[in-house]
C-alpha cells in the first residue's frame, strides 16, 4: 500500500498549540503552504496576528487564531470550546506548546515549575480531551505531541531543569496512554522527539538550505516540521506511535555551545 501524498492534507482542519513562535509558527506556515486550514493557539494575540499575516501573505488564507495559556486550565476550557464551536471537526491536534525551563542553580519558583508542568501535560491533556468530539467527526484524526529527547530513558539532564525533565517524560507517557485509549477508534496518537533545534523559519532563507546539511550539523525546525507530516501522511493502519529525531552527535555538541 502507498503512503498517502502530501496532497491529501489539503483542507484539513489542523489546530496547533504554541503556533505564534519557533517550531509551533515553522509547522504553521508548512502546513498552511500544503493547503492545510491552521488554527492558530497561542497565549499572544499580538504574536498570532503576526503569523496568520504571514500565512495569509503567503496563500492568501488568513488563518483562525485563539489565545489559549496551556498552563491555565480556565483557558483551555474556554478556548477549546470556542475552537469546537468554530471548528466542528478537526483532522489533526499538534500540541506542540509547552513552557520550557533551562537548568540553574537557583532555586525556581513555583510559578515557573507548575508553568512547565502545567502546560506540557496538564494542559496539554485538557486540550486533547477537549477536542477528542471534534476529531472523532474526522476521517482521519491524528493527534501529534511534540516531545523531546529528554523524555526518553536514560538520557542526561544536561541544560534542562528537572520540571521540565519530568515534564517531558510526562509527555512520553501521555501519548502512549493517549494510544491505547484511541484503540479501536480511528484516531491515532504520535509522539514526535525533537533534540536541540535550530530556531528557523520558512520565511528564512536558511530554510531552502537545510536538506544539504552535513551529517554532523544541527537538526532544524524544518527537520521536525517534515517529520511530522511524514507521520501524518502515513497509511492508516500505521502509527508512528514514537519517532526519535537527533543530530549525528545526539545534540552534545549543541548543548555544550548552549552553556558556554
Amino acid at each position: 500500500m502507498e503512503a498517502e501524498s502530501t496532497n491529501s492534507l489539503k483542507d484539513l482542519n489542523i489546530a496547533i498549540t504554541g503556533a505564534a513562535r519557533g517550531l509551533g509558527a515553522a509547522l504553521a506556515i508548512t502546513l498552511s503552504d500544503l493547503g492545510c486550514n491552521v488554527i492558530l493557539c497561542a497565549r499572544s494575540r499580538d504574536a498570532l496576528d503576526v503569523i496568520a499575516g504571514h500565512i495569509e501573505n503567503r496563500t492568501g488564507r488568513r488563518p483562525a487564531g485563539f489565545m489559549v495559556d496551556l498552563a491555565d486550565a480556565a483557558s483551555v476550557e474556554s478556548s477549546a470550546k470556542e475552537i469546537v464551536n468554530n471548528f466542528p471537526t478537526i483532522d489533526v491536534l499538534i500540541n506542540n506548546g509547552a513552557a520550557w525551563l533551562g537548568g540553574r542553580e537557583t532555586p525556581y519558583e513555583a510559578v515557573e515549575v507548575m508553568s512547565a508542568i502545567n502546560s506540557a501535560l496538564t494542559g496539554t491533556y485538557l486540550f486533547t480531551q477537549a477536542l477528542i468530539p471534534a476529531l472523532k467527526k474526522s476521517t482521519r484524526p491524528d493527534v501529534v505531541i511534540i516531545g523531546s529527547v529528554s523524555g526518553l530513558p536514560n538520557v542526561s539532564l544536561y541544560n534542562v531543569s528537572v520540571p521540565f525533565y519530568a515534564a517531558k517524560h510526562g509527555q512520553a507517557a501521555l501519548a502512549d496512554g493517549l494510544r491505547q485509549m484511541f484503540l479501536g477508534t480511528p484516531i491515532r496518537s504520535i509522539c514526535i522527539h525533537p533534540p536541540w533545534i535550530q530556531d528557523i523559519s520558512p520565511l528564512d532563507e536558511e530554510w531552502d538550505a537545510v536538506p544539504s546539511r552535513a551529517k554532523n550539523e544541527m537538526v532544524t525546525n524544518r527537520d521536525i516540521a517534515e517529520a511530522v507530516v511524514y507521520a501524518i501522511t502515513r497509511p492508516r493502519h500505521v502509527t508512528i506511535a514514537s519517532m526519535i529525531i537527533d543530530s549525528d552527535a545526539q545534540g552534545m555538541d549543541f548543548r555544550s555551545r548552549l552553556k558556554e
